[in-house]
């Protein structure tokens, strides 16, 4: 099976949700927790009880490990050995990118075999050319897992060169999401191969000839809503899925409520 095709199976029972787990500074301290590792271990611990068996996609945000060292990357490797053991899709959401044997690194470091970082997808950026990113591409072909392209992100400062237009009249963004359908194009289904577009975007990229699948950030605490997706994901809406962090974590630090939230939630994005 392709990674679209594993996320579809998981949307089917369990909706369309990716839950992150952001152990970020302020997080830790409302949940009571201490800001090293040790307390996004806890932290991490409780978000994998709760969203494990209810989200279809979980998305540890790497960042937030490694500002705590080669400590910080022990609790993210033991993190990830959870979610697999109990048989939970996960990305990675490392943003990496660069050329050559050094994206082939970063390619194997998230996706490779025996890796004791290994995820079920991973985020890149694209932003020194979609072709730079061919090792990791190629991998996610080889092994069935999958990788989430940068493409329309929402933040101001991208704007402006996402939305570049090129001399036959597509964006920047529209170029990407161009390339990752073509490296889609041989799957019957859908490919390994995502995008990730910001789900508050007025003016997105057309996806609907990715087939692929779609990570939208930006809703709920950033104020995107259910509606939006379905906008931005007109004609592939089974591929879509919203990304969830703040709005969730906030309901902690009580796994149950963590649960709930989650269970709520997905409820908006029912999988087709």
């Amino acid at each position: 099976m392709t990674f679209g095709e594993k996320l579809l199976c998981a949307a089917a029972t369990r909706g369309r949700l990716c839950v992150g787990i952001d152990p970020h500074a302020s997080l830790l301290q409302s949940w009571g927790l201490s800001d090293d590792a040790e307390g996004v271990a806890e932290f991490s611990r409780r978000c994998v009880e709760a969203f494990a068996d209810t989200a279809a996609l979980v998305k540890p945000q790497v960042a937030f490990y490694e500002r705590h060292g080669s400590a910080g990357f022990r609790v993210l490797e033991e993190t990830l050995v959870a979610l697999r053991e109990a048989g939970c899709l996960v990305v990675a959401d490392a943003k990496r990118g660069d050329i050559g044997s050094t994206m082939a690194g970063y390619a194997h470091a998230w996706l490779g075999e025996g890796s004791t970082l290994q995820t079920d997808a991973v985020t890149v950026s694209p932003y020194l050319g979609v072709g730079s990113l061919r090792p990791v591409f190629e991998l996610a072909e080889a092994t069935g897992r999958g990788v989430f392209v940068l493409a329309a992100t929402s933040n101001p400062e991208a704007v402006e060169l996402q939305s570049h237009v090129n001399s036959d009249g597509r964006t920047i963004a529209q170029q990407v999401v161009d390339e990752c359908a073509a490296l889609n194009a041989s799957h019957s289904g859908p490919g390994n191969i995502g995008v990730v577009v910001g789900a508050t975007l007025a003016s997105p990229p057309n996806l609907s000839r990715l087939n692929g699948p779609v990570l939208l950030p930006g809703v709920g605490a950033q104020g995107a809503n259910a509606q939006d997706v379905a906008r931005i994901a007109a004609g592939v809406s089974n591929l879509a899925f919203p990304n969830v962090s703040r709005a969730i974590l906030s309901a902690g630090p009580n796994v149950s409520d963590l649960r709930k939230a989650v269970l709520s939630t997905a409820s908006e994005f029912p999988g087709h």
